[in-house]
């Protein structure tokens, strides 16, 4: 039996782009369900189930592309999120990795390079689906994280939080590389598979992200250890 095609919801409201990226998309094999305004992208989630969201920022209607990015983070933390967009300062990257996109490509943008990192992440995604054999679980300060899952218990948190693909692939090469300075570049290869001079905010909120879930005090942080002019090291002192 054959594999089921991937899936990805397609969140455009220009037309002329819109049509570009469901025409090549599907020329690599993928299902494109395109939603125009945020109320439709809402109703296709409900409907659908999806491998992988691209997300414009400015949409018509009320519901813009952050607000998606909040339900898909509330309903389907693992779900990869990509957001295209003509917003490209360098504040918008931040507010829109910090709501939960996995990566943040503006508009105009390289077609090559957009399928590339779809493919990036969809392959990430595979890599770290959860298994059928037990849970690998590991404890970080007062959190205990499923390294298969994602998912994070603590008694310090209300909720239960589960981590992104991209979040859950980061800590795991923290933590397979305890002790040791990983640099920017490597970090940003072995991740996004992207050179050292690309997106390099795009870590520096991920770093930010992980101190938020795990450091008692994210300004001061013990695990998630900033080497100045190096890079980063991870240490989880017993």
């Amino acid at each position: 039996m054959s594999e089921q095609p991937v899936r990805i919801l397609l969140v455009e409201d220009e037309q002329h782009i819109a049509q570009g990226l469901i025409f090549n998309l599907e020329q690599e094999g993928y299902q494109v369900v395109h939603a125009v305004t945020g109320e439709d992208a809402l109703s296709a989630l409900e409907g659908n189930t999806f491998s992988l969201a691209i997300l414009d920022r400015m949409l018509p209607g009320t519901i813009d592309g952050l607000e998606i990015c909040r339900h898909i983070r509330r309903n389907n933390p693992r779900l990869p999120v990509l957001m295209l967009t003509a917003m490209n300062r360098e504040q918008d990257r931040v507010t829109g990795l910090a709501e939960g996109a996995d990566d943040y490509l503006t508009k105009p943008f390289s077609l090559d390079e957009l399928l590339l990192r779809v493919a990036g992440m969809l392959r990430r995604s595979a890599w770290y689906r959860p298994s059928q054999e037990q849970s690998q679980h590991y404890r970080l300060g007062n959190a205990l994280v499923d390294l298969d899952t994602g998912q994070v218990t603590s008694p310090d948190a209300a909720t239960e939080q589960t981590l992104t693909e991209l979040e859950l692939k980061m800590l795991r090469l923290f933590i397979a590389h305890e002790g040791k300075i990983l640099s920017r570049a490597f970090l940003l290869k072995s991740v996004w598979g992207v050179t050292p001079d690309t997106e390099t905010r795009t870590l520096d909120n991920f770093i930010v992200r992980l101190r938020k879930y795990f450091e008692e005090h994210p300004s001061k942080p013990r695990f998630f250890v900033t080497v100045r002019g190096r890079g980063y090291r991870f240490t989880n002192p017993a």
